[in-house]
């Protein structure tokens, strides 16, 4: 049996197209045990859900992205309302703030919260994308106390301790194993590994060395590996308790 669990994935993006069902299955039959596929628009929610129907150990997250909000947006939460009986549906995600792209605060924020109030009516954990965003972000968390991941943390040692004070997960992916990643690495060195969740974010972020190329699943091997270092542990360890922590925060 597997030992990943990959809990934030985009499998689909385009860069899967010629090859995802003969990935999916590979990965799904060897070492991979989980897969949270993550919504950013409506679209994609609903291919999400789709994707995990196909498979029985990948499962899908509902929500919308800052980086996709528009004039529709209120209306597109509606959209997804169905969604959410679906019982491979696990989180509301992927949702949060990111301030690098030009999409109007006001809406962001306002999106953002409808989200973690329908995350807490439906009991269901959230999967947070902050990025450029981190103190509005945490101000977010303060308020609202959801339940869920921090996803490709990019935030302080400090942040990071603050979150899983608040009850949170990090998730931490192929950053961690670059040259540069020194916040990253101090993030790992800090907070337990009872906290800390793996992911790729793929097609995105491979770890070393296949930076700049496509990221699958199988490859969160490698960013164990570094956080096994970076822990003074072993990779069995690190992949076990992570396992573990994924399932406890999907409820699976």
């Amino acid at each position: 049996m597997g030992d990943i669990f990959d809990t934030h994935a985009h499998y689909d993006d385009a860069a899967f197209d010629e090859d995802r069902d003969a990935l999916l299955s590979k990965l799904l039959d060897g070492e991979v045990c989980g897969i949270v596929n993550q919504g950013t628009t409506v679209d994609t929610s609903r291919f999400s859900v789709t994707l995990a129907h196909r498979y029985d150990k990948m499962y899908a997250a509902v929500g919308l992205h800052p980086e996709c909000l528009d004039d529709n947006s209120p209306h597109d939460l509606t959209l997804l309302q169905e969604l959410y009986n679906d019982k491979k549906v696990v989180a509301v995600g992927e949702i949060g703030l990111d301030y690098y792209y030009d999409v109007p605060k006001p809406l962001q924020q306002a999106i953002f919260a409808a989200q973690l109030t329908l995350s807490k009516e439906l009991s269901l954990p959230v999967v947070i994308h902050d990025r450029e965003a981190h103190g509005d972000v945490l101000d977010f968390i303060r308020t609202y106390r959801p339940k869920g991941i921090v996803h490709c943390f990019s935030g302080s040692k400090e942040m990071a301790e603050e979150i899983v004070r608040l009850g949170m997960y990090i998730g931490m992916g192929g950053v961690v194993t670059f040259k540069n990643a020194r916040k990253a690495v101090e993030v790992v060195q800090t907070i337990p590994l009872t906290s800390l969740v793996l992911e790729t974010d793929c097609p995105y972020l491979a770890p070393v060395p296949h930076r700049g190329k496509r990221n699958d699943s199988s490859l969160i091997r490698l960013t164990a590996e570094r956080i096994a270092d970076i822990k003074g542990t072993s990779l069995e360890e690190v992949l076990s308790v992570t396992k573990e922590n994924a399932c406890r925060v999907y409820q699976l």
